[in-house]
């Protein structure tokens, strides 16, 4: 088995080598969109069934509305129009016929014209509230809490596996209300199940923010985020909650009557996170070796591989091994007995290391003989002789730490590369020589954050829910600013 590209050697190398080689996803044969196979696909169907769990927690309801939006709906609202204009995919007939001159090829009917462009959902606001139009006319209709698992097109040009594709799947909430305050605190709510399902899901720690203007989703009043380090120190975006005023509400005249018998346009939110989290998670706390996976998103979380000579000693530990299976099922541990007899135990060690299985369980006729087994750590790459006695329960306390250590090993890697600045010349020497998250002063011009981000390509990606009120001056303008922001190249 070919040996990875070192993170060191070229980080985006790396990762690409790793989505494939782990068998996470592939390219297909439509330029900028991917194939995520079934070791990936059942890491994201974790990830969606503890999210979707959390989300009917917190009230909301799964739907489903059309992959299609005709023009005029995605119009209405200007900013998300013209900020998602470029990224269109947009259908413009409907039927195909044989080419009269080559009867083997086939040709767009130009009598298939549509009345109506149709455009390929970037995101859906506009045809949901189109939709809640018609379900909202009395306060008594409100609050609408939807949430809706789906596939988006934007058409990308440049285009990485699980962080950048033309199509991606991905879950989109879109509520309406009849207060602001009450927009504002569900906004506000789903930011905090994302960043709890990041820490403690992913083991992926997070700082909750607020977008600055120009970074804001198009027909916003407020974006608030989670941002993540990945390990070469680049931000990468892991969630985002949009409080959207009454923009869309107006925009689709969704009005409702209130308790006072009042006439008003109802308040919204919408949210999402999608299969991006895979490359957060790859990127987050990967090694050399390969995936390494926290217990609770691992497909195959023990893997069990038998060291043998001949079937009767295969038989004697099949027979030990169907027991701790049993056992580790029992405490909903996923669990796979490799007994293929075509690859040898060191092509399957680093095979499970490959692919992140967190736990290996070695068993030989020795170990047999000894009542023991020989566990290995993926996250720490050590091995460890348990007595067979009790494993399920070895096992199931030694997943919780590895757990715990993943995400206080990736919260110690970001606390050590957040660095405040107070010039930017040091911005500049620590963004080329050190990289990671930058701590700094900000006038809250988009002036000054367009000229930062032409002269060093770093941007603002958040200020801190938690920022303290500290007095300085500004990196570029030197006017005064009473926060610090996070700034750093992102992915």
């Amino acid at each position: 088995m070919a040996k990875l590209t070192s993170r060191e050697q070229d980080y985006s190398k790396w990762y690409n080598e790793l989505v494939v080689k782990a068998d996470l996803a592939e390219n297909s044969g439509v330029r900028g969109s991917m194939v995520i196979k079934p070791y990936g696909y059942a890491i994201w169907e974790k990830m969606r069934d503890e999210l979707d769990k959390r989300f009917k927690a917190t009230g909301h309801q799964n739907a489903y509305f059309p992959l299609f939006v005709p023009k005029s709906l995605f119009e209405a609202e200007e900013k998300n129009a013209e900020g998602f204009a470029k990224e269109c995919a947009v259908v413009t007939h409907y039927r195909l016929k044989t080419d009269p001159n080559n009867p083997q090829k086939l040709i767009v009917d130009p009598e298939a014209k549509l009345e109506e462009e149709l455009i390929v959902r970037p995101t859906s606001e506009a045809i949901i509230w189109n939709t809640y139009k018609n379900w909202i006319q009395s306060y008594r209709d409100l609050p609408i809490l939807i949430n809706q698992w789906a596939n988006v097109v934007r058409w990308e040009m440049r285009t990485r596996l699980f962080l950048r594709t033309a199509e991606f799947l991905w879950q989109e909430g879109h509520t309406a209300h009849a207060t602001e305050q009450e927009a504002l605190e569900e906004a506000q709510t789903m930011l905090e199940v994302y960043a709890d399902f990041a820490e403690s899901f992913m083991a992926m720690p997070v700082i909750k923010g607020v977008k600055s203007e120009s970074e804001r989703f198009a027909g916003a009043v407020e974006t608030y985020c989670i941002e993540a380090m990945m390990q070469d120190g680049k931000a990468l975006q892991a969630g985002t909650s949009h409080f959207l005023g009454q923009n869309f509400a107006e925009a689709f005249d969704v009005k409702f009557t209130n308790k006072e018998g009042k006439t008003e346009y109802a308040w919204a939110t919408s949210w999402g996170v999608s299969t991006r989290l895979i490359g957060a998670l790859i990127m987050a706390h990967s090694d050399d070796q390969g995936l390494v996976l926290p217990p609770t998103l691992a497909p195959i979380q023990v893997v069990i591989v038998p060291i043998f000579k001949g079937d009767e000693q295969l038989e004697a530990i099949r027979s030990v091994a169907n027991e701790i299976s049993k056992a580790l099922s029992a405490k909903g541990i996923s669990v796979k007995f490799d007994d293929d007899e075509q690859n040898k135990p060191g092509w399957k060690f680093a095979e499970y290391e490959l692919k992140g299985v967190p736990i290996r369980i070695a068993m030989g006729a020795r170990d047999l003989e000894n009542k023991t087994v020989e566990v290995a750590r993926r996250d720490t790459l050590t091995k460890q002789t348990y007595p067979l006695e009790g494993i399920a329960e070895t096992v199931e306390s030694l997943l919780a730490e590895i757990q715990k250590d993943i995400y206080t090993r990736a919260l110690h890697f970001r606390e050590q590369n957040i660095r405040q600045v107070d010039t930017f010349e040091e911005f500049q020497q620590v963004l080329e020589t050190q990289g990671g998250f930058i701590s700094a002063h900000w006038d809250g011009t988009a002036e000054e954050e367009e000229k930062i981000k032409e002269l060093t390509k770093a941007t603002i990606r958040c200020i801190p829910l938690d920022a303290p009120l500290e007095q300085g001056t500004s990196l570029l303008s030197k006017k005064p600013s009473s926060r610090r922001v996070i700034f750093a190249k992102a992915y």
